[in-house]
């Protein structure tokens, strides 16, 4: 009787485990799949693709060069997200900054955290880098513009049904003078039925 007990007990584990047992499926990372209908990667990257399009065709860029006589230098800013859900602003704005360096029509200089960990690491290279390697302060480039922007949403519910609408906002200024030389929006809008 005990070793019939130990069987079916053997059974119902190996039974309760194989059937919640999670599937992982690794996929192409611009594959679209959509779960919850929440801000995802692929909105993301389809607002980064677009709107870094439409900036980097506008006209500032070609006024600048006619101006100056070389490729503007653009700081990524403060994309803030004002939507209802948590979005991570900073796969959106890495997103930017990759396309600015792999189209090669503006120059990108590095901003926020990073840019203080770099100001520390020259800092620590006056104390304890030879005189021959060690990097001066002072030498960064300025940068000429940034980008600076906001996520909204707005949600209409009923029921179990859903529409989630999202606009983007970015806005290029100038630096030295607070003149805004590009503005651009990215609209998305999901139907989520449940």
């Amino acid at each position: 009787m005990r070793k019939l007990i130990a069987a079916i007990a053997v059974l119902l584990v190996i039974s309760l485990t194989s059937s919640c047992a999670r599937k992982i499926t690794r996929v192409a990372p611009d594959t679209q799949i959509d779960i919850s209908g929440r801000w995802n990667d692929t909105d993301s990257r389809f607002a980064a693709e677009e709107l870094t399009q439409e900036v980097l065709t506008g006209n500032w860029i070609t006024d600048h060069i006619q101006e100056k006589g070389k490729k503007p230098v653009v700081i990524v800013g403060l994309i803030r997200n004002k939507s209802h859900e948590h979005i991570e602003s900073e796969t959106f704005i890495k997103d930017i900054e990759k396309a600015f360096i792999q189209r090669q029509k503006v120059r990108v200089v590095q901003g926020g955290k990073m840019r203080e960990e770099l100001r520390a690491e020259r800092a620590d290279q006056q104390d304890n880098a030879s005189m021959s390697t060690v990097k001066k302060f002072g030498l960064e480039t300025g940068a000429d513009y940034m980008l600076q922007g906001n996520i909204n949403s707005i949600v209409d519910a009923h029921k179990r049904d859903k529409v989630v609408y999202y606009q983007i906002d970015l806005e290029l200024t100038n630096i030295q003078t607070n003149e805004k030389v590009w503005i651009g929006d990215k609209k998305i809008k999901k139907f989520v039925k449940n």
